[in-house]
């Protein structure tokens, strides 16, 4: 007879700890589902944005990176305008040498991943065609450059670089061809209408 009131006594105690932690269950349910929520994880858009932009080699500042480069190039176009043509040559000079390195940092990384990975082989080999490019329209104006300045003894290697790379059926490449023409350097014009140096 002893026993009964202590059975009784029990489920109150429990009861009473369970209304008394109740409060604090509730809240924690919370921090629960956020833990487990997999979407609350997640970077919001912002955020995401805000991390490209540390990406420091797709900065202007960054040496190696494709808008420091066209940065370069605008610096010359400004020069030659205002026919500083010194400054001008020093920008693209320094212009054609960052794309030439990065079009090889990136024919490289192609090269690498060939047979391993095929999105990094394309992706690469499209960044050093690009890059590869814009080196040699640099290459094309600073050779312009050097024919402002009489300097027709530094412009022919330059425009022999970009034959080489463009060869004379591209545009660039037919330009080039007509540039050392028009120096003198070889004796016929390519083609029935030869591009003419003002382009």
């Amino acid at each position: 007879m002893a026993a009964s009131p202590k059975v009784r006594f029990l489920p109150t105690v429990f009861a009473g700890a369970a209304l008394a932690l109740a409060p604090l269950l509730l809240q924690a349910q919370p921090v629960r589902a956020q833990l487990s929520d997999p979407s609350s994880q997640v970077a919001p858009p912002e955020q995401t944005q805000e991390l490209n932009e540390l990406r420091p080699l797709n900065q202007a500042s960054s040496n190696l990176s494709i808008a420091s480069g066209q940065q370069l190039m605008q610096e010359a176009t400004a020069a030659i305008a205002s026919q500083n043509y010194a400054q001008a040559a020093e920008k693209l000079q320094a212009a054609r040498e960052a794309f030439n390195q990065m079009s090889n940092f990136y024919q490289e990384l192609s090269n690498m991943f060939l047979g391993v990975d095929s999105r990094l082989t394309q992706s690469n080999r499209g960044k050093a065609l690009e890059t590869a490019q814009l080196r040699d329209q640099a290459t094309y104006q600073l050779a312009l450059v050097y024919r402002a300045q009489n300097r027709a003894d530094q412009a022919v290697p330059l425009l022999m670089e970009i034959l080489r790379s463009q060869q004379p059926t591209r545009d660039l490449g037919q330009r080039a061809y007509q540039q050392l023409f028009e120096l003198g350097f070889v004796d016929e014009p390519y083609g029935s209408g030869s591009a003419s140096s003002t382009r």
